[in-house]
């Protein structure tokens, strides 16, 4: 049986993006919706750090363990949003200028939340987002094979390695929402399991509109400059994509609306913690 962690592990990977093309997958569909779903953290993940330090300070007494998953859940999202700036920069520079207006729009929506948003929406809104990676990391390491075939390793092992953190902290912003907002009998039913859902599906639909307008974008800025038959291939690479999404992730993002949901009781994905160790070996970059 595969060894897991003691607690969360803060990893600074070495990736190197410079011959990243953005069809970088033989699905290029596929790669392109990873593309646009890669703008959602640059914003999400500093804003994520900001909520948890306010809840920080909200949590009760004996929340010590809580506060230490906290902390090195704020290191591993701090890696996680740097990677993926790089990795935006890339891809836009071949002839997507537009993608730093959907990201700034959706920077500005979170600002927004910080001003005129309890914390309990915020906490239930990152819970949401979260619930998404704990998603995709078990697809990642499952059911992934097929699509990623003949991609660029570069990318593959960028977005494995997110993917294997976003499940190995899968927990941490469920537990504090438990831990502050689900105290007796009315709190777990009514925050515990209505508020929540009611958070998940916010945030869901909030940045699948993201991913959904900067995904139409990238295809537009492809078909212009391809030919028929590509464009005829285009679209059976899109059609394949959504196919996998309906077969595979919907019914298992469904299961996060259970009443008896628990990301830490989902199983560990094979190989999952053993990919991760590579990251392991090095500090921080020298600035």
């Amino acid at each position: 049986m595969e060894g897991e962690p003691v607690g969360i592990v803060i990893r600074y990977p070495r990736i190197d993006f410079s011959k990243v093309r953005a069809h970088w997958a033989p699905n290029i569909a596929f790669a392109q919706f990873q593309n646009a779903t890669s703008i959602i953290p640059a914003p999400v993940e500093p804003w994520l750090i900001k909520v948890l330090n306010i809840a920080m300070e909200r949590l009760p007494a004996g929340s010590e363990q809580l506060r230490e998953d906290m902390a090195a859940f704020i290191g591993q999202e701090s890696q996680h949003y740097r990677q993926h700036q790089k990795f935006n920069k890339v891809i836009a520079a071949q002839g997507y200028p537009r993608l730093a207006e959907f990201e700034k729009k959706l920077a500005d929506d979170l600002d927004a939340f910080l001003k005129n948003r309890s914390l309990k929406f915020m906490l239930a809104y990152a819970d949401g987002f979260e619930s998404l990676g704990a998603v995709q990391g078990g697809i990642w390491f499952e059911r992934m094979d097929a699509l990623i075939e003949g991609a660029d390793p570069n990318a593959v092992a960028f977005w494995k390695w997110h993917m294997a953190e976003e499940f190995e902290h899968r927990e941490v912003c469920f537990q504090i929402y438990h831990r502050i907002y689900s105290g007796g009998l009315w709190g777990r039913i009514w925050n515990g399991y209505f508020y929540r859902v009611y958070g998940c599906l916010y945030a869901m639909v909030h940045l699948r509109g993201f991913m959904d307008r900067m995904f139409s974008y990238l295809i537009e800025q492809d078909k212009k400059s391809m030919t028929p038959a590509e464009q005829a291939a285009l679209d059976r690479d899109i059609k394949a994509l959504n196919n996998f999404q309906l077969r595979v992730f919907f019914p298992q993002l469904l299961k996060n609306f259970l009443p008896w949901y628990d990301p830490g009781k989902k199983p560990t994905p094979p190989g999952l913690f053993d990919f991760l160790r590579q990251f392991e070996k090095s500090g921080p970059a020298e600035a």
